[in-house]
């Protein structure tokens, strides 16, 4: 599978699925299900500490994004989705378009883990 980002496939996804009722269903189903059961919001790329006004949600799999008869529905399971500050999301989004092991040799599901484990490493606070 090719993780590059696709025109139409893209614009389907982002100005279709990211605007519907499902989509807003289905995160503010996952921000309240995250906040129970870890108490708090941390953004993956660089752990920090985050509301859910200051991150954005990353699929790590599209399995549970469906058009169905015209409507969008939103099944994805809890952990196929990653909260991120936007500057940590757009930084994974670059790793998976310009890593070419990445982008072109890997499912997206290893290879956003992997994306993110990169992130992790690179920004993770200095200890002393």
């Amino acid at each position: 599978m090719n993780n590059q980002r696709r025109g139409d496939v893209k614009n389907l996804y982002r100005y279709g699925f990211l605007r519907s009722p499902a989509w807003f269903a289905r995160r503010d189903s996952w921000f309240t299900t995250e906040t129970r059961r870890a108490g708090a919001l941390f953004c993956a790329g660089c752990g920090e500490p985050a509301t859910r006004d200051e991150v954005e949600l990353h699929h790590l799999d599209y399995s549970g994004v469906t058009l169905e008869a015209g409507r969008w529905r939103a099944h994805e399971e809890h952990g196929d989705l990653a909260a991120l500050h936007p500057y940590c999301h757009e930084l994974l989004h670059r790793l998976l378009e310009r890593d070419t092991v990445l982008a072109k040799h890997r499912d997206r599901r290893t290879a956003s883990l992997a994306a993110i484990e990169r992130l992790r490493t690179k920004l993770a606070p200095e200890t002393s």
